[in-house]
């Protein structure tokens, strides 16, 4: 009876590694694409082999060649250097929406679990109201009275996302407030923007991540629906959403590649920030406890 149970917590424990090993697989994968994207994003005009915006309409719905390797769109450009210039407002957009909410939500958060008290009380009401307002609705407000672009759409995304972000930060900071740490930071005398700031703040900084990394694919997913709905940046830029709005019309002829292209690399990049994000917030947790 021992052997067996023994075998069975062997197979049990086996069973554990071998799922940790699956998940790093993902985890793996996923960072080598998110990190093959942002290379391709930065090095776009070295990588691309022609023109993004060199119209050539004898040479519209071409198919893979030599010469465009994936071929063309309505107006003969080349799919592939579109996809690859697209990639930089694309990710760029995301990054400024992540980094606004990152270091406001934050700042927002500290104040809010340090202060306590009718401050707390203040800024949580604050973002319970923001937090009301759907994402894309504000953005398409955004739009509506300051016109169409990437900075009308980021800075509405951004607040719309602010409450997030701040919520998680403020709850992980309240719990680190009670641990014994900043009761002995107290003791030994130092002051309280020391604690929040050198001691607090890096043990936030694995959740901060993690908030980060998922509210990427979420702050990319919306930006690519504006710029589809004709609210973001203008033609003829390339960027992954607006192209799969100017290949809608040539699905119908037989010539989906554009719409196709674009579309799966924002699925494939969303699911990658995803689950990157995932796995992460499943590593710190355990680290936590």
């Amino acid at each position: 009876m021992a052997g067996d149970a023994d075998l069975t917590i062997s197979s049990t424990r086996g069973g554990a590694r071998a799922r940790r090993a699956r998940h790093d697989w993902v985890a793996i994968t996923c960072a080598a694409f998110v990190f093959l994207v942002i290379i391709v994003a930065l090095f776009a005009p070295w990588l691309a082999p022609h023109d993004p915006n060199q119209v050539a309409v004898l040479n519209a719905y071409q198919g893979p060649s030599s010469n465009n390797l994936l071929g063309t769109d309505s107006l003969g450009r080349d799919l592939l250097s579109r996809l690859i210039y697209g990639a930089r407002l694309s990710l760029a957009g995301p990054a400024l929406i992540v980094l606004i909410t990152t270091v406001v939500g934050t700042a927002l958060a500290l104040i809010a679990a340090w202060m306590g008290g009718w401050v707390d009380g203040v800024i949580s009401r604050v973002l319970d109201i923001v937090f009301a307002f759907p994402a894309l609705i504000l953005a398409i407000l955004a739009v509506a009275l300051f016109g169409s672009g990437l900075v009308a759409p980021v800075i509405a995304l951004a607040i719309a996302f602010l409450p997030y972000t701040a919520r998680v930060t403020r709850s992980v900071a309240m719990r680190e407030r009670g641990l014994p740490y900043i009761e002995a930071c107290y003791v030994e005398g130092l002051s309280t923007r020391t604690i929040a700031l050198r001691h607090l703040l890096p043990n936030l900084l694995p959740f901060i991540f993690v908030q980060a990394t998922l509210g990427f694919g979420y702050a990319l997913t919306d930006l690519a629906a504006i710029s589809y709905l004709g609210l973001g940046v203008a033609p003829p830029t390339a960027e992954w959403g607006l192209m799969v709005s100017n290949g809608q019309g040539s699905i119908l002829t037989g010539h989906p590649q554009e719409s196709l292209f674009a579309g799966g690399l924002i699925v494939l990049t969303v699911v990658a920030f995803n689950l990157l994000g995932d796995r992460l917030a499943s590593r710190f947790s355990v680290r936590a406890q």
